[in-house]
């Protein structure tokens, strides 16, 4: 609707558990391969790679992309829309990022 990534906390409010931006802005690069469904996924949350190459026939397996972007349907923009893509097409429409994490601080 804007036709253009956002900065970082442009609409001012997060969400429930306070955090900001969390779809919408751009496709979100995740270290996990792509997988058509969850099944053998990790329980522990951790980074789910395998050598299958998901039917890709690059070097590099297709990886994961996940929560829509500016370019998208709305439907598309939440956190549960997942994408795959390979990564050795090196090609991107301003519409694919990374989300950086912080830990959080310490106080004494």
């Amino acid at each position: 609707y804007r036709q253009e990534t956002t900065p970082v906390g442009s609409f001012g409010v997060g969400n429930d558990f306070g955090l900001y931006d969390m779809h919408g802005n751009v496709w979100e690069w995740c270290a996990d391969h792509w997988h058509d469904n969850y099944i053998g996924a990790p329980k522990d949350g951790s980074v789910w790679l395998d050598d299958n190459h998901n039917d890709n026939q690059t070097k590099e397996p297709y990886r994961l992309l996940r929560g829509g972007s500016w370019y998208n349907l709305p439907e598309l923009c939440r956190s549960g829309s997942r994408y795959n893509y390979d990564p050795a097409l090196r090609l991107f429409d301003g519409d694919i990022g990374f989300r950086v994490v912080c830990g959080c601080a310490w106080t004494l």
